[in-house]
């Protein structure tokens, strides 16, 4: 099967049924003309100021039309967009920045007080502000509304043609070892896995699927943004999440499909337990990001008379790699499901040999999902991408029908709130503190979250709090990796050759 260009999918949605609505945001419904016509406007705007096939686009922004018509416009002009988490500290935007060597920034105008800094780092950079400023902006910042306030830009040609294996989309995921890597992600990576989950839950242009998890994610990108474009679908975009709204959009707006990680659906049965929602208009609930919690699962499902299918994806393979059966065969609770098509996994022993069914190993993954590599990192692409396979570093197995399930994710990664939290990273915050001597950070069960961050620590100066060291995080870290709790040791636990002993840790949290 022939793989396409992203802004391939969205021409032929136009094609198709250009009057169809694209997507409705904040009471403004946008069809796929008009959707197109935007994107070509802003695609234009991008060409006047220089930039080119090949050049980077940083998108720091939440859930927003603006997403939706930036990212695509990016695109349109051969460009790569490198997602950022709003919510990220200066420090750790600042990086990402700086590492994918883009050319323009996009970011809410309450970001404004970047720009200074940003421009004295990286000259030449163009920053587009969105949103209504409070007061006067920056010099040299341009607002996103300014770029419509022309009817037009001179019409252009496309240099080099856009092809598939163009590199689309850098997806920083966090390392173990150090800082965060970015997955180079191409047009066939994204568009197989879109067209993969668009076919498998059937999609079409009479869906109303709800865009509430955060569009920088790729479980978003993928399963709600490139997926309903590439079908014709409606999106119905939030622009954060809060339970009860998110459940008064779902019946107000007969949405047919709804993704979330296993948080929203828990804080979702919380927030509803004594009210009434009618939900029989959707078709598939979805999640992912993290193992669902059976009760939660089976609460949600009893309580709101929707199933809910489980997948499994990361960053490396764009990101979906199996998911539940929707063709009659049983779900299996607990179970990430079958392996979609044109999609290999197997599990492998530490010689990369596959292993007997119900034997646990590591599951490893090929396809045209699977990224291209780490930017700037061959030695870490190497390790990642070897023997032709995508080692995910999860533990998991097979049974005797294809159905997958992971018994144990990668050695010490923490989930909080379907994001990956990497002890490694925190650590390394934690011992920049002159008062610390010693840190080590694990993930403990969360009831709301999954799991949350604990920091363990042996202090040089006896005076420091736990709250200060919290207090310390929070100015250095996104709030989602920063520690909930601070345990205070006199010495960690460490094995014979001086390595800190997380088992153990755990096991002491869990008591």
């Amino acid at each position: 099967m022939p793989f396409q260009h992203l802004d391939q999918s969205l021409r032929e949605s136009v094609k198709r049924h250009p009057h169809a609505l694209a997507y409705s945001f904040m009471g403004r419904e946008v069809t796929y003309e008009q959707l197109d016509h935007d994107v070509s406007h802003v695609s234009a705007f991008f060409h006047s100021l220089g930039l080119t096939h090949g050049d980077g686009l940083a998108l720091i922004l939440p859930n927003s039309d603006a997403f939706v018509t930036i990212y695509h416009a990016a695109l349109r002009l051969g460009m790569y967009c490198v997602p950022i988490n709003p919510t990220y500290t200066i420090q750790e935007i600042f990086y990402l920045l700086q590492d994918s060597q883009v050319k323009v920034v996009v970011a809410p105008h309450q970001m404004a007080q970047l720009a200074g800094p940003l421009l004295g780092m990286m000259p030449g950079l163009h920053l587009i502000a969105v949103g209504q400023p409070e007061g006067e902006l920056a010099h040299g910042i341009i607002t996103y509304q300014s770029i419509f306030d022309e009817p037009s830009y001179p019409e252009f040609t496309i240099q080099q043609a856009l092809d598939p294996e163009d590199l689309a989309v850098i997806l920083y995921t966090s390392g173990t070892t150090g800082k965060p890597k970015g997955a180079m992600l191409t047009h066939t990576n994204l568009s197989s896995n879109a067209d993969l989950i668009g076919d498998h839950l059937e999609l079409t242009q009479v869906d109303h699927v709800l865009v509430v998890l955060p569009m920088f994610h790729v479980f978003c990108l993928t399963v709600c943004l490139n997926a309903s474009i590439y079908r014709g679908a409606h999106m119905v975009i939030l622009p954060r999440f809060s339970p009860i709204d998110t459940l008064t959009v779902m019946q107000k707006d007969r949405i047919t499909l709804f993704a979330g990680v296993p948080t929203m659906y828990n804080f979702m049965l919380q927030a509803a337990r004594d009210q009434t929602f009618d939900l029989t208009a959707i078709r598939y609930c979805l999640s992912g990001g993290a193992a669902m919690p059976e009760a939660v699962q089976r609460g949600f499902e009893q309580k709101f008379g929707v199933v809910i299918l489980e997948g499994y994806g990361l960053s490396e393979a764009s990101p979906v790699t199996c998911f539940a059966p929707v063709d009659g065969r049983p779900r299996k609770i607990g179970s990430i499901g079958l392996t979609l098509p044109m999609v290999e996994q197997k599990i492998v022993d530490l010689q990369d040999e596959e292993v007997p069914v119900g034997s646990v190993g590591e599951l490893v993954v090929r396809g045209p999902n699977v990224m291209k590599g780490y930017w700037h990192r061959d030695e870490e692409t190497n390790i990642t991408l070897r023997n032709g396979w995508l080692h995910t570093g999860d533990l998991a197995k097979v049974d005797e029908d294809g159905y997958f399930y992971i018994v144990d994710r990668k050695k010490d990664m923490i989930i909080v709130g379907g994001f990956n939290v990497y002890p490694r990273e925190v650590e390394e915050v934690l011992f920049l503190h002159p008062a610390i001597q010693e840190a080590a950070v694990v993930g403990v069960r969360d009831d709301n979250y999954g799991e949350s961050v604990v920091a363990c620590i042996v202090r040089k100066d006896a005076s420091l709090t736990e709250q200060a060291i919290m207090d310390y995080c929070h100015e250095h870290l996104a709030k989602y990796k920063c520690p909930t709790k601070v345990v205070l040791y006199d010495e960690l636990p460490k094995n014979t050759t001086g390595k800190v002993m997380r088992r153990i840790l755990r096991e002491q949290m869990q008591v």
